[in-house]
C-alpha cells in the first residue's frame, strides 16, 4: 500500500552528490564484515514502499510533505531520509541480507562508481500507469511519477555505466537482482481517496498488471535474469482506510484480523491477476527467474499473530492523529496536531498509510526465508549463505535486523549512509 502523495512532478535528470574517499573505505569494511555479496547489484523500482531517498530530490522544497522531516526516519537513521517510515524498508533488509549497502537513490548519484552496488528508482507517490490513462477515464489526475519515467532513468543509467556499448552491461544485468515494485498501489489509492466508484477502480487492475508485466519484459530484454515482483499489501488493514471506510456491519470485517474484508478481497484480486501474468511470462522466458513476492501473505502473518513479531497494535499508526486506529481527519504524521507513540516497534503502521519498520522487517523475513516467494528466493539465489542461515532460524521476534548481521556491520552501515548523504 503506497502513499498517495499530494505533490506533482516535473522530471529532468540526476541530482548532485559525490562519494567521499572515507565512504569507499567504509564500504570495504562492510563487505569484510558481511562476507562477499550474494549478488553484485540490486536495482529497485516502485513507489513509497521502496523509495530510499529519491523523493527529497524531487520535492525537497515542498513544506507540505512531512516525510521530508522528522519524525520520519527516527527509529533507525535518526533523521528523515526520504523513506516513508520510521526506519528501514523491505528493500533495505533485502540488500542487507545480500551483503550489499542500502540501495542508493538514483537521483543522488552522478558517476558510475556511485552505482557500484545498484540503484533505486522508486519514488514516493509513483504509479504504474501514467496520468493520461486516468484522465482518459474521467479520473482527475495531476502530473505524477510512473513506471515509464523510472524505466527512462534506468536506460539513462545504462548509458552511464556502459557508454561505449550497451552490450558491455550484459554481464552486469545477468548477475543483478531486480525488484520490480511494489508498484500499482497508488493507481488504486488516488482514485479511492478521490471517491471514484469502486466498481470503476476494479476495471483498472488488468491495465495495472499489464504495465508491470511489460516492464518486467523490457528488463528481461535488456538482460535481467533474476526479478522479484511483489504483489499488493492487504489494504483492508491500512489504518487510514479503516477510518475512512468504517462500517457498522460486522460482516464487513475479517473476524481473525479486524481488517476490512472487501478491501482485502480487492488486493487478492490484483494479486491473482499478477500471479497469472507472471506465470505466462515464465513460459516465454525459460532461462529467467521471475519470483513473485507475496507481500499480502507475509503481512497477514503480522495481522493474524502480531505477538510473534513483538507488535502490540497491528492496525494502529504510531504517528498520526489519535483515535482507535491512530489516525484522524484533521491531523497526520508530521502535519497538524499529530501525536507520536513512544515505541514504533509495537505498531504495525507508521503513519496510517505506510508500515512501520517492525512490519517491514517481518514482511522481509517472510520473503527472504522463501516462505512467501514463488519460486523460493532462497533456492533461486542458492549461493547466498545468509539466506540459508535465515531459513534455518526459528527465532526472530524483536531481532534488531536481519539475523546474519553483526553489530559491527550495522554500525558501519549506519556510518556509510551518513557519509553518503550528509
Amino acid at each position: 500500500m503506497a502513499m498517495a502523495s499530494s505533490a506533482s512532478v516535473s522530471v529532468s535528470g540526476r541530482g548532485g552528490g559525490f562519494l567521499l574517499p572515507a565512504a569507499v573505505l567504509l564500504a570495504v569494511a562492510v563487505v569484510h564484515a558481511r562476507g562477499a555479496p550474494c549478488v553484485p547489484r540490486v536495482f529497485s523500482f516502485g513507489d513509497s514502499l521502496a523509495d530510499t531517498g529519491n523523493f527529497p530530490f524531487l520535492y525537497g522544497n515542498d513544506s507540505r510533505e512531512p516525510a521530508l522531516r522528522t519524525p520520519y526516519g527516527e527509529t533507525f537513521f535518526r533523521r528523515a531520509t526520504g523513506r516513508f517510515s520510521d526506519g528501514r524498508l523491505i528493500v533495505d533488509f533485502i540488500a542487507d541480507t545480500m551483503g550489499l549497502p542500502f540501495v542508493r537513490p538514483y537521483l543522488s548519484g552522478r558517476t558510475a562508481e556511485d552505482f557500484a552496488s545498484g540503484a533505486n528508482f522508486a519514488v514516493g507517490g509513483a504509479m504504474a500507469l501514467g496520468p493520461d490513462f486516468f484522465r482518459g477515464r474521467g479520473v482527475p489526475m495531476g502530473d505524477r511519477m510512473h513506471l515509464d519515467v523510472e524505466m527512462k532513468w534506468f536506460h539513462d543509467l545504462l548509458d552511464l555505466l556502459c557508454p561505449a556499448d550497451r552490450a558491455d552491461c550484459t554481464g552486469m544485468m545477468n548477475q543483478s537482482l531486480f525488484l520490480v515494485g511494489e508498484i500499482g498501489g497508488n493507481d488504486y489509492n488516488i482514485p479511492l481517496l478521490s471517491r471514484v466508484p469502486f466498481e470503476k477502480i476494479r476495471t483498472f487492475t488488468p491495465s495495472v498488471v499489464a504495465k508491470i508485466s511489460s516492464t518486467v519484459t523490457e528488463l528481461i530484454g535488456l538482460g535481467a535474469k533474476t526479478l522479484v515482483v511483489p504483489g499488493n499489501l492487504p489494504i483492508g488493514c491500512v489504518p487510514n482506510y479503516l477510518m475512512i471506510f468504517k462500517s457498522d456491519k460486522k460482516e464487513d470485517y475479517e473476524p481473525e484480523t479486524g481488517c476490512l474484508r472487501w478491501m482485502n478481497e480487492f488486493s487478492k484480486y490484483h494479486n491473482r491477476l499478477l500471479i497469472d501474468e507472471l506465470e505466462k511470462l515464465r513460459k516465454f522466458h525459460r532461462g529467467v527467474s521471475i519470483i513473485y513476492a507475496d507481500y499480502y501473505g507475509a503481512a497477514m502473518e503480522i495481522y493474524r499473530s502480531p505477538e510473534q513479531f513483538g507488535i502490540d497494535h497491528p492496525l494502529a499508526a504510531c504517528c498520526g492523529g489519535g483515535g482507535p486506529y491512530g489516525v484522524s481527519m484533521t491531523a497526520r504524521c508530521g502535519y497538524g496536531e499529530y501525536k507520536v507513540c513512544d515505541d514504533p516497534q509495537k505498531y504495525g503502521s507508521w503513519d496510517g498509510f505506510h508500515p512501520s519498520e517492525a512490519a517491514y522487517k517481518g514482511i522481509a523475513i517472510g520473503l527472504l526465508r522463501g516462505t512467501y516467494t514463488q519460486p523460493s528466493i532462497s533456492t533461486t539465489i542458492s549461493s547466498c549463505p545468509q539466506l540459508t542461515e535465515l531459513g534455518s532460524s526459528v527465532e526472530y521476534k524483536n531481532c534488531g535486523t536481519v539475523p546474519h548481521l553483526t553489530v559491527v556491520a550495522q554500525v558501519i552501515g549506519w556510518l556509510l549512509f551518513f557519509v553518503h548523504f550528509l
